[in-house]
């Protein structure tokens, strides 16, 4: 039997100040929980999402009849469930959609309680911070006043980072996968390309595209393809696809005799097995996502450097921090390279914290913590197993 998640939508009415300046003075929080909450609740943990993924973090939603609902399984189910890595036989595991995302928390497809119409673009400006404090405050409505654990990958591990930064004695464990205490400039700078290809698609009308009754699909589509390029290694790229052209119904495909091509240019040609791939994976993320997120949500990965107001020091930004971690890199993740990672963890030994290290050699690259491997899933079980169960 899989396991049957459940949305559900908490209200909170007390004002949350961001680090913006702004208030947000309600505001609502799409969550889902797996397993049970023990009797002394020690036994919660947090799983904090990426940039496009939300809080259907594993299980599957099953229709009015009983029948379970085609591709609605969780983004991380081959990470949470029963007897998988993070056990829900054991653990009472929480994921929650971030505020300024698309997937049911207030943000800019939800309504303006002041306006009654939808946010759009003029939702405020977000921030990891922002999101732990509202985190923060669902815990508090749940009952939950320390974590066993809180555990993301990419945008999810600079969350739990900030989880053990911000609230210390609310963290026994942090696991951070893929990720890193501020991003390079050239993470900004794929950020940046994608959002000017959403802000300069003529339907973006600055941000209030719904008010003209339609999309910028075509700077999102871009957008996914960029991202979606750093997202994976050169090696896999070139085992799943090479040089490979795809077979069309008139292709010439003799190429000891003539030319496979014809070589008439057309900006709507699909000559590449990964040019498709590409455009099959823009149009898909077009339909589901939305533009203003996408800007909010890569801003807050862009401003997230808790060691800027430390002088640069990670050490000293880190210095309060009271939980113990697990940080995992991948070898071939050259978005979130391996020596991001080591930075982390030295931060943390020289602040005397206790650190596990586990420095995958996988050939996926950043998408990597999304995917099965024995290694990677091992070492999570093991934390877990003797890491964060032997603290109940």
């Amino acid at each position: 039997m899989p396991l049957i998640a459940e949305t559900k939508t908490l209200r909170i009415s007390e004002p949350l100040a961001l680090q913006s300046g702004a208030v947000l003075p309600s505001y609502e929080i799409a969550y889902e929980t797996y397993g049970e909450l023990c009797a002394d609740k020690s036994n919660a943990v947090l799983i904090c999402h990426a940039l496009n993924a939300s809080h259907h973090v594993a299980g599957v939603y099953v229709e009015e009849d009983g029948t379970v609902r085609a591709k609605s399984e969780g983004w991380w189910d081959n990470m949470v469930g029963p007897g998988k890595p993070v056990d829900t036989d054991r653990f009472f595991v929480i994921g929650v959609n971030n505020i300024g995302s698309c997937f049911g928390s207030s943000g800019p497809t939800t309504l303006n309680p002041e306006t009654g119409r939808m946010w759009g673009a003029d939702f405020p400006v977000v921030t990891v911070e922002d999101w732990v404090n509202a985190q923060a405050a669902l815990l508090d409505a749940l009952g939950i006043a320390q974590l066993a654990a809180v555990m993301g990958g990419s945008l999810g591990g600079m969350q739990a980072t900030s989880w053990a930064m911000q609230y210390p004695d609310r963290v026994r464990h942090a696991v951070v996968v893929a990720s890193a205490a501020n991003l390079t400039a050239e993470n900004i700078a794929f950020n940046e390309v994608a959002r000017r290809a959403i802000v300069t698609d003529p339907d973006f009308h600055e941000g209030h595209y719904h008010a003209h009754d339609t999309l910028p699909r075509r700077g999102l589509r871009i957008a996914r393809m960029i991202g979606h390029i750093t997202y994976l290694s050169d090696d896999v790229m070139n085992e799943k696809f090479g040089r490979r052209l795809r077979q069309l119904a008139n292709d010439v495909t003799q190429a000891s005799t003539g030319p496979e091509r014809d070589f008439q240019f057309s900006t709507q040609a699909v000559e590449f097995e990964i040019e498709s791939y590409l455009r099959y994976q823009g149009d898909k993320f077009a339909e589901y996502f939305d533009a203003n997120t996408y800007l909010l949500i890569t801003r807050a990965l862009d401003y997230f450097d808790p060691a800027k107001s430390y002088g640069g020091s990670l050490t000293a930004a880190l210095g309060q921090v009271k939980a113990s971690f697990l940080v995992v890199s991948f070898t071939t993740d050259w978005r979130f390279a391996p020596s991001r990672s080591r930075e982390l963890v030295r931060a943390l030994l020289h602040n005397q914290r206790r650190v596990s290290y586990a420095e995958i050699d996988a050939p996926h690259g950043h998408d990597a913590f999304l995917l099965d491997d024995g290694r990677y899933h091992s070492a999570v079980r093991a934390y877990f197993d003797k890491e964060v169960s032997h603290e109940r």
